[in-house]
């Protein structure tokens, strides 16, 4: 199997004390400085050390054991003592022990008053404790629903890395290489510690070597030169451009790269012919690529909210995805409309369609029968693709949201919606995708689960359904293949029951 090169490092340069005929004099031989090149510069590094010297303090290479004061620029206490183990330095035996790891602040110091300066609390680059061993601080589950992943996590750094380098192993057709980097940077998010060395992630799962090649160079270097390589290419950014078209993905988006076409302006240059949905999404690119703030999302569930009421009461609209999980801003809104009495639900979604469109609320709308019969009929099995997870009815669409002080929201707007779009004019109101789906209340807590993500959560969930207890999840049920039999659930609470795991808070599912 092809290995991937590994970055070659530039040797070390060592830097001498002083040369013995050097032209200054030593003034303070108990004190010997090592200035640590990584984020200073080699050109930064010697101007500091001819200054050092005209001071007369006596500079070496920070790896010898000579060194008395390591310092540093812009480099954290762990970084410091990773780049002297990593340049030669032998490791001290216990914090304390070895030369004092100081910030610039304490040279700057030094050569303004002429002398070594009494080194305060402040010049100290801290150092957590050795090594702590993993164990101590508690063992990473393999699988992402057994651990807590919050919105907000501690190392979005090398996240975001990862899952830059996921999207690209996507748009290149490498699902499996996809799938590696967004597990290594999910099992990150769940981490309640940041991560200073990439030795820290010995025994954590999901970290393959190309992932932990990544984070070690994004930990030393502040980036990866590979990861470099992929935002600066023409491929990656065409791409990227073009699947966040409404209804265009990988394979399309592939296809019209090969055909030499590199901006929005080429495929209308072009005459590229485009089905109805994606004609729509490019119409409304802007907006749509725009973030849905959640007020947004919630004035939308309330739009339909009041329609599926009046249409059927009783009937609960549920605002699912992203928002449910806590986040403050989304790329779309998802809907789970159901109804208590089993059966009710059927023929609503054409008429909530039907009053929103005749209202002017919707500009684009595509609606999807539901294929599925029943659970004795429908053979259950654990998907890897969000897309494919259910068959309930839905509709997929553009809606205009109005603006909240209360424009004209009724059906005359919809010609002037229209106008305002095209002309992408400044204007308050917005085009924003909305799914719609309405699902039996029998299924309703497993279609909750499903359409609440994240979906790297979904994903694992069902393998750990499938291999570590022997059943079949999707949106529709649960089904346990020895037994033979399907595992009701009224809620989300119950389905982790039957999986025997502990109950995750959807504000916890953003792996």
């Amino acid at each position: 199997m092809a290995q991937l090169q590994v970055k070659k490092r530039r040797p070390h340069r060592a830097e001498p004390a002083r040369p013995a005929n050097s032209e200054y004099q030593v003034r303070f031989p108990e004190v010997v400085l090592g200035l640590v090149e990584k984020r200073m510069g080699t050109s930064r590094k010697m101007f500091l050390t001819s200054l050092a010297c005209s001071r007369g303090f006596c500079v070496d290479d920070p790896c010898s054991e000579k060194v008395t004061h390591v310092v540093s620029e812009g480099n954290s206490g762990d970084e410091v003592v990773e780049w002297l183990k990593k340049n030669g330095r032998p490791p001290t035996q216990a914090v304390g022990d070895g030369p004092a790891l100081l910030d610039l602040s304490w040279f700057t110091e030094s050569m303004g008053t002429g002398r070594p300066v009494k080194i305060e609390p402040r010049h100290r680059l801290r150092v957590t404790a050795p090594a702590e061993p993993l164990e101590e601080k508690g063992q990473v589950p393999p699988y992402i629903c057994q651990r807590r992943t919050p919105l907000l996590h501690l190392n979005s750094t090398l996240t975001d890395a990862l899952e830059t380098m996921a999207e690209e192993a996507k748009f290149c057709g490498s699902e499996v290489r996809s799938l590696a980097f967004s597990r290594a940077a999910s099992v990150l998010k769940s981490l309640p510690w940041r991560v200073n060395r990439v030795q820290q992630l010995h025994t954590v799962p999901c970290i393959g070597e190309h992932s932990r090649r990544i984070i070690q160079e994004v930990l030393e270097d502040g980036t990866s030169a590979e990861l470099d390589k992929v935002r600066q290419s023409e491929r990656y950014r065409t791409m990227k451009l073009f699947t966040k078209i409404f209804g265009v993905g990988v394979r399309r988006a592939s296809q019209w790269y090969q055909e030499g076409l590199r901006t929005l302006a080429d495929l209308q240059l072009h005459q590229i012919k485009l089905n109805k949905e994606q004609q729509a999404g490019l119409l409304h690119y802007e907006d749509l690529n725009t973030p849905v703030e959640l007020w947004q999302a919630e004035a939308i569930s309330q739009v339909v909210r009041n329609t599926v009421e009046q249409i059927l009461p009783g009937a609960t609209v549920t605002l699912t995805g992203g928002f449910r999980r806590g986040k403050p801003c989304g790329h779309d809104v998802d809907l789970l409309i159901t109804h208590p009495s089993e059966g009710q639900e059927v023929g609503l979604l054409c008429k909530v369609i039907s009053v929103l469109d005749s209202q002017g609320f919707l500009l684009y709308h595509s609606v999807h029968r539901n294929s599925f019969l029943s659970l004795e009929d429908q053979e259950l099995r654990v998907s890897a693709s969000a897309g494919t997870m259910d068959r309930f009815e839905r509709c997929l669409s553009i809606f205009h949201l109005g603006d909240p002080a209360g424009s004209n929201q009724g059906g005359p707007g919809a010609q002037k919606l229209g106008s305002s779009a095209v002309s992408g004019a400044s204007s308050l109101w917005k085009a924003v995708r909305v799914d719609l789906v309405v699902t039996p209340y029998s299924q309703y807590a497993f279609a909750l689960l499903g359409w609440t993500g994240s979906r790297n959560f979904e994903r694992d969930l069902r393998r750990f359904s499938k291999h570590e207890k022997k059943m079949s999840l999707n949106n529709h049920g649960l089904y346990h293949l020895e037994q033979k039999i399907f595992l009701p659930a009224a809620s989300e609470e119950e389905i982790f029951q039957h999986l025997g795991l502990a109950y995750i808070l959807p504000e916890e599912r953003n792996a």
